[in-house]
């Protein structure tokens, strides 16, 4: 029975963690939630934790892998605007505020949004690779 490679554990890991959270503290991911869609955020938040650890346990089990590498990659692909939002939340408030610490919190939001791309392959690669 094949073990899923280092990068598709990894992606699995990011995922579970990230999905355990959605769950735990879901009022830590509602401001992210496009504005277009705020009214269903909590909904959406529950919904999308839920998914990352259903693909987290897919990518881990030899069977399910591809089927959960496309899942993967379509979730990711399906939040990346909830993180585009975040970034722009968060310049706002480094624009407002002005200090080193919203600036850097800024900083972060957007280094983040091209780091989505690599995990996106991961999850194709993992679908393909089975």
């Amino acid at each position: 029975m094949p073990r899923p490679d280092l990068p598709t554990t990894g992606l699995a890991a990011l995922l579970l963690a990230s999905g355990v959270i959605h769950l735990v503290r879901p009022q830590v991911f509602e401001p992210m939630v496009p504005t277009p869609l705020r009214q269903h955020d909590r909904l959406l938040v529950t919904g999308s934790g839920v998914a990352e650890i259903a693909c987290a346990a897919g990518l881990l089990v030899p069977a399910t892998r591809p089927a959960a590498g496309w899942a993967s990659a379509a979730l990711l692909v399906g939040v990346f605007p909830a993180n585009v939002q975040m970034s722009i939340d968060h310049g706002r408030r480094a624009q407002r505020k002005r200090t080193p610490q919203a600036v850097g919190v800024f900083a972060a939001a957007l280094a983040r949004l091209p780091l989505q791309w690599p995990l996106v392959r991961v999850a194709l690669r993992a679908a393909q690779r089975g």
